[in-house]
């Protein structure tokens, strides 16, 4: 029988004292034989009590190992535990999720099954809190209307399929040989920018929907917001130095505030007669009236299957607010990008 190869979880961390014990005790629990696995926690220089934690499970368990990141930011916490790694197998996991119990040794199964380059598998959304807000922030990043065709976060397949990218990923060592490592000029997203130099060199990167892992969102309205300015701000400021390849989903929300902005300056900025104001307006309500009406429509649905008729009013704001911000942070982006580059 071939023998398993070593697998490194590679795991970056900060402050997760909330979440750290469920998601190691969730690695531990794994199938994957523990002396074919090691465990790197790169932690952030957590101040929480994050630290101590850590501390106390590389003591009970022999093969979790805890580094220090200085530099906090995710993608050097990556690198370095990808250095330290002795493992063929890289599995990159992260501290607010929990994880099924077959998820490393399906992880491995499908990587060679399919000669993959990358492989990872479904998100399922779980709040942080049980407020009604944190649930429809929960209910809106899983579904279409609000993160498009993130086939990982909406759970469409039945049957492991070719995608452009996944949520943390399992490669093969040399991939990092092949293209390098993750890029510490990009605090979010690294992985849009690494999965996009994996197709560029001809890679293949495969969802696989039988790999489940649990994912704690933001549920602070206000952590939420700021997740997504950042997350539209990392994805274009990567794609305009790096030149990566951004699916559709990445774009929507900037055209959508753009438009927005370009309808409202010709509204206001033009004669109170003048056809470009009548257009201005025309144009920016008919998006907000179409907006509104889809937005409410599919939160009626998600009311039918949830049985909860408070997300009626909850969800067309989160839904609104997730593209408003994420827009904006895109157009930021942008700049920041221009800036850059003119200096």
């Amino acid at each position: 029988m071939r023998e398993l190869p070593l697998v490194t979880v590679v795991m970056p961390c900060f402050n997760e004292k909330k979440h750290i014990s469920g998601c190691l005790d969730s690695v531990i629990d794994n199938d994957y034989p523990k002396d074919r696995l090691e465990v790197v926690v790169i932690d952030g220089l957590s101040d929480d009590g994050t630290r101590g934690i850590l501390e106390d499970y590389a003591v009970k368990y022999g093969f979790i190992h805890v580094v220090d990141n200085p530099k906090r930011i995710t993608p050097a916490g990556l690198n370095a535990g990808i250095k330290k790694a002795k493992g063929d197998v890289i599995i990159r996991m992260d501290a607010h999720s929990a994880y099924a119990r077959d998820y490393i040794s399906k992880c491995v199964k499908y990587l060679n099954e399919f000669n993959a380059d990358n492989v990872g598998g479904v998100w399922v959304t779980v709040p942080r809190g049980d407020s009604v807000i944190a649930k429809t922030i929960s209910l809106c990043l899983s579904h279409p209307f609000g993160v498009g065709n993130a086939r990982y976060r909406i759970g469409w397949d039945k049957e492991p399929k070719w995608v452009d990218t996944v949520p943390f990923g399992c490669f093969r060592r040399d991939i990092f040989e092949k293209i390098g490592f993750f890029n510490e000029d990009l605090h979010r997203n690294e992985d849009i920018d690494f999965n996009a130099r994996i197709r560029k060199s001809g890679g293949r990167i495969l969802l696989v929907p039988d790999i489940i892992m649990k994912y704690y969102v933001r549920s602070k309205f206000s952590e939420f917001i700021k997740h997504s300015f950042d997350n539209g701000v990392k994805v274009t400021y990567p794609f305009v130095l790096h030149k990566n390849i951004l699916s559709w989903r990445h774009m929507v929300p900037l055209v959508f505030v753009s438009v927005l902005f370009m309808a409202a300056g010709m509204a206001t900025f033009s004669g109170l007669h003048s056809p470009v104001k009548f257009a201005g307006l025309l144009t920016f309500g008919s998006i907000i009236l179409i907006y509104l009406a889809t937005s409410i429509y599919f939160s009626l649905k998600t009311v039918q299957k949830e049985k909860d008729l408070r997300l009626l009013f909850f969800m067309p704001f989160v839904f609104l607010s997730l593209h408003l911000s994420y827009g904006l942070g895109s157009i930021w982006g942008l700049v920041r990008s221009a800036l850059r580059v003119v200096r």
